[in-house]
């Protein structure tokens, strides 16, 4: 668990991801233009690779355009994105579809904030309103409803939501809870 950056300082938003549309950019891109609008010194990152072999990856003039507009700071690829999270209020996923995100389980393990898409994988790691907030998948105007309410809240408000995460990810997401889960399962696929 590590503290939230200085109180006074802009809100920072992050989204860790590869890039391509089916993980959300583009509704991330677009919820920051919004945003931006009410609150100009919030700040929007994007971490990721560009998976350009992939059918629904952003072009590099896309993302170009983004950053040039002033709504998107794009910070490359990272094998270690503990200081970027660390650097974050708030990790972002609005993703169509996601099996267990582990972006957003290594955001609540240190104590962020969340906000994701409402879809399967995302509501068995987020606990809406106490460990972080829903959006509409595919949808920017409910992403930027999303960011505005956490822009909102107070200072101890979001460091509650941070530490609920963290809670929630030691209770039912610690190693032991894991491997104890991969063992069974083994056990009953084996005993047939």
């Amino acid at each position: 668990l590590c503290a939230l950056p200085p109180v006074g300082t802009p809100i920072t938003f992050l989204m860790i991801s590869r890039l391509i549309y089916d993980k959300g950019v583009h509704e991330y891109a677009e919820a920051a233009k919004l945003v931006k609008q009410e609150f100009p010194d919030a700040r929007f990152r994007l971490l990721g690779p560009r998976d350009v072999e992939n059918r629904t990856a952003v072009d590099e003039t896309t993302l170009r355009t983004w950053v040039a507009e002033g709504h998107i700071e794009y910070e490359g690829a990272a094998r270690d994105v503990r200081g970027h999270i660390e650097a974050a209020h708030c990790v972002v996923l609005p993703s169509y579809r996601e099996g267990c995100p582990r972006t957003l389980m290594e955001a609540a393990s240190m104590g962020r904030p969340v906000i994701a898409s409402d879809v399967p994988g995302c509501r068995s790691v987020v606990d809406e309103g106490i460990s972080g907030l829903f959006c509409e998948a595919r949808n920017a105007t409910s992403l930027a409803q999303a960011m505005r309410q956490f822009i909102l809240m107070s200072d101890a408000a979001r460091v509650k939501m941070g530490a609920a995460g963290r809670l929630k990810m030691e209770r039912e997401f610690s190693e032991s809870i894991v491997v104890s889960a991969y063992l069974d399962a083994i056990k009953r696929a084996t005993a047939s």
